[in-house]
């Protein structure tokens, strides 16, 4: 009997843990294949690789990212395969089971929530009696009946087998992420979540996952993501784990996790700033809202005040990256409302900041009483909101504007320096400010069309100078010092169009090359020739002092020369300046 387990990843960098766990389990009593594609590959090549396969039995991986793809290539395999048994399972699939055997009638068989047991014992009844009715967690149709049999009792993690020691995979680890759990269930009750579904939270064996890190590190896996969801919630396991990654960590490997932050101990944050290597972890931390009767609504408990200690030191600590979370469309949480929680997660500056929308997930608490706050959502996956009874269809457009520009210009980094001084200095809140050039973005069509680099930047100074600011020159300033930071080698036309005038580049060029020391003692060190001055450094002109800037965060408005240089031997742009009242005045003819 052959037998395939198959999903499509959202991205072909993904990796699917379920797949593994499925074939890890079901071996070495059946052979099983794993056969992985991206929602964005064409369904007809999918199908026709599985064909080709040969398979007697397909498993599908099913979540809401794939569940319509994953519908279209059920189908076609059995127009050209009707013989083969197809088995459906994931957490799509595992609520509302009887409208998915009515939705989906070349599916044989769905797999009802924890699969590796029930994928195996099914197998031994297609390859055997067919006694289906024996296999709990298992849907089918029996003489055009639906059965559905109740679900089993959940595994003994403990017991489990590795699902990480495939040959097949070890190529591609360094290629991939690589997702791992060391716990399933969370404690908490989140209604907008699966998880809250299920109660309590189990452990795999702890030294088995020390063993599959080690092995999934020195087989090259550079990136490796907790999919728990609540690393920390017990203490003590999360610093005997830290600590493990801290001691056998392989350079150049990350660590992502999920955390709950306002439990996070603050000793437990300066044991990793103190002992973590800069890198090695990243944090993902949900704060959905700030509104606390939002919160209790949705039955999620959350001090703000500890997140904000928790993020904070993190921050301060430098060592670790922080991605943090917000839902809109939350009940109760109306425009106004998200508008405060955003500026209130803003204020603590994480390195990433994802806007998402709420969905209303199968199985879900919220769903189930949706009709309380007069959702409307999407039919088909992913089920996301269009309004509510606070939060207009309108409403909802608007906050994806600002998603879509928190996503192209803060969360890439593209232009720090900017934002900073725009929501400090010149917008009431940053939120008006992503607001603001969002709805500008849309009007104009930009959504619609391609960008490059220099586009992005040429847009935001567009919108700004709508905006009729009177310090708009120092705005240019933090843009140009944004762009040519993030620059590996010098550009050949800078996207401002107010270049600083040749004979006055060749001025302090000049002077520098005549005496490296006016651009200070860091300068000298870097024992730059004539040539190289010219080929690998820029020179332009800010309205403000750099440095002064650069030490304090204060802005003046006292010109300075920054040179820029493209250092090609350590394959970074390094950044000098001094006031230009350091340097003799230009005479032009």
């Amino acid at each position: 009997m052959n037998i395939v387990v198959s999903t499509l990843n959202a991205k072909y960098i993904h990796t699917c843990l379920a797949l593994r766990c499925l074939k890890a389990y079901a071996e070495p009593e059946f052979a099983v294949e794993m056969a992985e594609y991206t929602i964005k590959d064409p369904i007809l090549n999918i199908v026709t690789d599985l064909y080709t396969r040969n398979p007697d039995v397909i498993g599908f991986s099913c979540y809401i990212w794939n569940i319509e793809e994953t519908i279209k290539v059920v189908k076609l395999l059995k127009k050209i395969r009707p013989e083969v048994k197809i088995i459906l399972g994931g957490p799509e699939v595992t609520y509302d089971v009887s409208q998915w055997l009515d939705r989906i009638p070349d599916a044989d068989f769905i797999a009802i929530g924890e699969g590796e047991e029930t994928f195996t014992q099914l197998l031994r009844e297609i390859e055997g009696e067919g006694n289906y009715e024996n296999v709990s967690g298992v849907a089918f149709r029996r003489d055009g009946e639906k059965v559905i049999n109740p679900q089993r009792n959940k595994i003994d993690l403990k017991e489990m087998p590795s699902p990480f020691r495939f040959e097949e995979d070890r190529s591609e680890l360094s290629k991939r992420v690589v997702y791992i759990e060391t716990s399933r269930g969370c404690p908490f009750s989140c209604q907008f979540c699966l998880s809250s579904i299920e109660v309590g939270v189990r452990y795999f064996d702890r030294e088995k996952v020390k063993d599959d890190i080690r092995f999934l590190m020195q087989n090259g896996a550079k990136t490796i993501k907790f999919v728990d969801r609540t690393f920390n919630i017990s203490r003590s396991y999360a610093m005997e784990m830290f600590q493990f990654l801290i001691d056998e960590h392989l350079p150049g490997t990350v660590f992502q996790f999920e955390i709950t932050a306002d439990i996070m101990r603050p000793e437990v944050i300066q044991f990793l700033n103190d002992n973590a290597p800069k890198g090695l972890f990243r944090f993902e931390i949900g704060v959905q809202s700030t509104n606390d009767a939002v919160n209790e609504l949705v039955m999620r408990k959350q001090n703000f005040q500890k997140l904000t200690r928790t993020v904070t030191m993190v921050k301060d600590g430098g060592k670790i990256d922080q991605h943090l979370d917000l839902i809109a469309g939350l009940p109760d949480e109306d425009y106004a409302s998200f508008k405060n929680t955003f500026n209130d997660v803003f204020a603590l500056r994480p390195e990433e900041l994802q806007l998402g929308f709420l969905k209303m997930l199968r199985g879900t608490g919220l769903r189930l009483r949706a009709d309380q706050h007069d959702y409307v959502y999407m039919d088909h996956s992913p089920y996301e909101i269009l309004r509510n009874n606070v939060l207009s269809f309108e409403d909802v457009i608007r906050i994806k504007q600002v998603e879509d520009i928190l996503e192209k210009y803060w969360n890439d980094h593209r232009v720090d320096h900017t934002i900073e001084f725009l929501v400090k200095h010149v917008y009431e809140t940053p939120f008006d400010f992503f607001q603001g050039f969002g709805t500008y973005w849309d009007e104009q069509g930009w959504s619609r069309i391609g960008h490059q680099l220099e586009d992005l930047f040429k847009r935001l100074d567009e919108y700004l100078l709508t905006e009729g600011f009177s310090d708009h020159h120092i705005i240019s300033g933090f843009m140009k010092l944004d762009y040519l930071q993030k620059q590996k080698f010098k550009p050949r036309k800078p996207w401002w169009n107010d270049l600083t005038d040749k004979p006055i580049r060749s001025h302090y060029y000049r002077q520098i090359s005549a005496d490296a020391s006016v651009m200070g003692e860091a300068f000298v060190a870097e024992e730059l020739s004539e040539k190289e001055l010219y080929k690998h450094t820029l020179l332009e002109i800010l309205p403000f002092d750099y440095e002064v800037y650069k030490e304090t965060g204060d802005i003046i408005s006292k010109p300075s020369l920054l040179l820029v240089f493209f250092d090609q031997r350590e394959n970074r742009t390094k950044l000098y300046s001094k006031p230009l009242s350091s340097f003799t005045v230009p005479v032009l003819n």
